[in-house]
């Protein structure tokens, strides 16, 4: 009756998971926390709140935080502030989210 205990071997995709997890700059962590800081290049969020300077990544979330947080003022797209636009990051530094090393 043998066969039960036989160990599975690792599938392409699971591997593929693996290398990408290792080399892919997630921003955790130390490494990080500049990018999340968001001084230098502006970070993961592009638009910021002018009433509580909240950020958000893009204008769908940034009216669901308007919705939920100001009821009362009427939401304007003109108003929110892109720091994106406004943080002119130095180019030789990668940017947020890219990947980190192509070693294998």
């Amino acid at each position: 009756m043998t066969g039960k205990a036989k160990p599975k071997k690792h599938t392409a995709k699971e591997i593929a998971a693996k290398v990408d997890a290792a080399t892919t700059n997630r921003g955790g962590g130390k490494a990080g926390l500049a990018d999340r800081s968001g001084l230098e290049k502006g970070g993961h969020a592009k638009y910021e709140c002018p009433h509580c300077k909240t950020t958000a990544p893009d204008l769908k979330s940034m009216q669901i935080h308007h919705d939920a947080k100001h009821p009362k003022i009427p939401f304007e797209e003109a108003k929110l502030v892109n720091r994106h636009a406004s943080l002119v990051g130095d180019t030789s530094k990668p940017r947020p989210g890219v990947r980190g090393s192509f070693k294998k």
